[in-house]
């Protein structure tokens, strides 16, 4: 019988290889990231998804990074409707996106060591999710960015129609061209009444 021939170090990482004469069949297990320190990644248990030597993966299942993401979008779309001038939405995904925001950024407490359960600790905020955190991190920051902008439209909306509250109903109630151009005169000589009074 033939000697076989030796396996080539270059087809190691082969998954369809077949494996070295003599060594028992194994139960087939999810191949692991190879890093840089550990000599080839042939060392180490399984590593969880976005934890230490894991993949920065999204996870629905996690609150923290559902909070961070809805934190973006909801301040996104309470400036574009704050924009668009319907206020009041955009009031009230701005509160949203405030407070997934503020609530991502916190996240979980810190935990310490209990070595009668043999559990280790944990970092406390979005530094427990390991290389997932920058992510997070970034778009719970930029839904507090956006939604603050969204707030202060808003509430300069409203300050707007308290401070000029004659005019709006003035020009709300005219009920021809001519009424309208009429309420003109409620508005103060300056940039801020060019801009809100009724165009010719």
């Amino acid at each position: 019988m033939p000697d076989r021939r030796q396996p080539d170090p270059s087809t190691d990482d082969n998954p369809f290889a077949a494996p070295p004469e003599g060594r028992p069949d194994q139960p087939w297990q999810p191949r692991q990231p190879q890093r840089p320190h550990d000599g080839g990644g042939s060392g180490g248990g399984p590593s969880e998804p976005g934890g230490p030597g894991g993949p920065a993966r999204w996870d629905p299942m996690d609150p923290l990074q559902r909070r961070a993401r809805y934190a973006l979008l909801a301040g996104m779309w309470g400036f574009f409707f704050g924009i668009f001038g319907i206020p009041s939405v955009g009031l009230l995904l701005g509160a949203l996106a405030m407070y997934w925001g503020i609530s991502a950024l916190r996240g979980r407490p810190a935990t310490e060591a209990d070595p009668v359960k043999g559990t280790p600790s944990r970092p406390g905020g979005l530094d427990s999710l390991g290389p997932a955190a920058r992510p997070q991190r970034a778009a719970a920051v930029g839904g507090l960015v956006t939604a603050s902008m969204a707030l202060m439209l808003a509430a300069s909306s409203y300050a707007l129609q308290l401070a000029y509250k004659d005019f709006f109903v003035c020009r709300d109630d005219a009920l021809t061209r001519t009424a309208e151009l009429q309420c003109n005169d409620l508005l103060p000589d300056n940039v801020l009444g060019e801009i809100l009074k009724v165009q010719r």
